[in-house]
């Protein structure tokens, strides 16, 4: 079953769509992802400082927002200014969630997302409530996003009969250029210093012993 959208169309009046693109999903962190920073804060609240705290975290999570559509990931955060990522689905190479100690026992987590040729993690969408199942979510609009071998007219079977044809044609194109080179080198004369020697010594050899052999005939 996929997750709940924590957000509507009101919400998200910085998102600009592409023709025939529709949100699967909006949501933002969950709200007891502000736990943390709330404990941390309320000592701190007699010395003022924890309010400080408290607020960001209150302004943090109000203004981040995370949407999944039919055709790419987003990601808006920024308190005072506003930061807009996107990444399509095509490009998307892997996802991954993890859950914290309070996340584990809230129900919330981050789902990591790297693309193709990026370096590690490329968006991040923190404390979302559910992380498994956005996760699964974004995972099955990737592979929706994939062309099939159906669609390709190609099956994997395809590819492998086509990958294999090319290598012997290089194969037999190396081996039709070693073949003229050999040929190459007889045509010319060609020979190396190591075999010219080598003759030169059984030529010398046999000259020896039929000299050899004429003396032996004389006595």
């Amino acid at each position: 079953m996929p997750p709940e959208s924590t957000l509507d169309s009101a919400d998200l009046d910085w998102l600009t769509l592409d023709d025939g693109e529709s949100v699967v999903w909006a949501g933002n962190p969950h709200e007891s992802s502000m736990l943390p920073s709330v404990l941390m804060g309320l000592p701190l609240c007699l010395v003022l400082v924890g309010f400080a705290v408290i607020a960001e975290a209150y302004l943090s999570r109000e203004n981040t927002q995370f949407v999944v559509t039919t055709d790419a990931l987003y990601k808006k955060t920024g308190i005072f200014s506003r930061d807009v990522q996107r990444i399509d689905f095509e490009k998307v190479q892997n996802t991954s969630y993890s859950q914290g100690f309070f996340g584990t026992r809230f129900g919330y987590g981050d789902v990591d997302v790297s693309t193709a040729g990026g370096s590690g993690v490329e968006m991040r969408f923190g404390s979302v409530p559910d992380p498994k199942g956005v996760q699964e979510l974004v995972n099955k609009r990737v592979k929706a996003g994939r062309p099939s071998d159906t669609e390709t007219g190609e099956s994997k079977g395809d590819v492998l009969d086509d990958i294999l044809t090319e290598l012997r044609a290089i194969r037999h194109a190396v081996e039709a250029d070693a073949n003229a080179d050999d040929v190459g080198d007889i045509d010319s004369g060609d020979v190396d210093a190591d075999d010219t020697e080598d003759a030169a010594g059984r030529g010398s050899a046999v000259t020896r012993r039929v000299s050899d052999d004429t003396f032996s005939d004389g006595r």
